[in-house]
């Protein structure tokens, strides 16, 4: 808001409202201009979008458990005077009516469910939106997003799905290796009957066996003299 001793003038991002004698006179969009008078009392109110955090909150579900949700709420001013003169702290209300629609949303769902569908489906964010929206519409706020940051298992469970997690893996692990000591059997069964159906097989793989410097003799035929 800039003002002079004759005029007053509405920047970009703001509203201002204008009162007279302790009546509401009229409401200055960015760029508008009027005379100043002494008289006038004015208040700025921002119009550009906000964000509103909804730290860490344990939630009852509806299959008894307590899952831990964050949010933040993206807001703007919709109507400026119903922002300033309906409730003193709007932006205390715009919090607890997201605190009270999360609770309400979680508690209509099972603890895994609510770890799955909060951030991966739309149309419960979009009632999310709506019930905070019916609640703040009133005090001149429009409601542009409800974003879930974070949902907690509780820790029992987190353990659990670790524990579980960990089983798959492993149980993945004695499966390549029983895969692995499977081929290498087949591969030795191979070996042992290929021996068999050729001999001469077993001795050049002795003979490779054999260390460096060894001596071999061979024996050709059959030695008449021993008989």
């Amino acid at each position: 808001m800039t003002m002079s001793p004759f005029r007053i003038t509405a920047q970009p991002g703001e509203n201002i409202l204008v009162y007279r004698k302790g009546s509401f006179a009229c409401v200055l969009r960015p760029g508008d201009q009027r005379s100043h008078r002494w008289s006038e009392r004015h208040v700025v109110v921002p119009m550009k979008q906000q964000s509103a955090e909804l730290p860490l909150q344990e939630i009852g579900t509806a299959d008894g458990l307590q899952v831990r949700v964050s949010a933040v709420t993206r807001w703007e001013v919709a109507d400026p005077r119903a922002f300033h003169e309906v409730d003193a702290n709007p932006e205390s209300a715009l919090y607890l009516a997201t605190q009270i629609a999360l609770r309400d949303l979680v508690a209509s769902l099972e603890a895994p469910e609510a770890v799955q569908r909060l951030r991966a489906e739309p149309e419960l964010v979009r009632q999310l939106v709506d019930a905070v929206q019916s609640q703040v519409e009133a005090l001149g706020i429009r409601v542009l997003a409800v974003v879930i940051k974070d949902v907690q298992l509780p820790v029992e469970m987190r353990r659990a799905a670790i524990d579980l997690a960990t089983a798959k893996v492993r149980g993945l692990a004695q499966l390549e290796e029983a895969r692995a000591r499977t081929a290498s059997l087949r591969a030795l069964a191979n070996g042992a009957r290929l021996l068999d159906e050729h001999p001469a097989l077993a001795q050049l793989q002795l003979v490779q066996a054999a260390p460096m410097g060894s001596q071999l003799v061979l024996k050709l035929g059959t030695d008449e003299r021993a008989e």
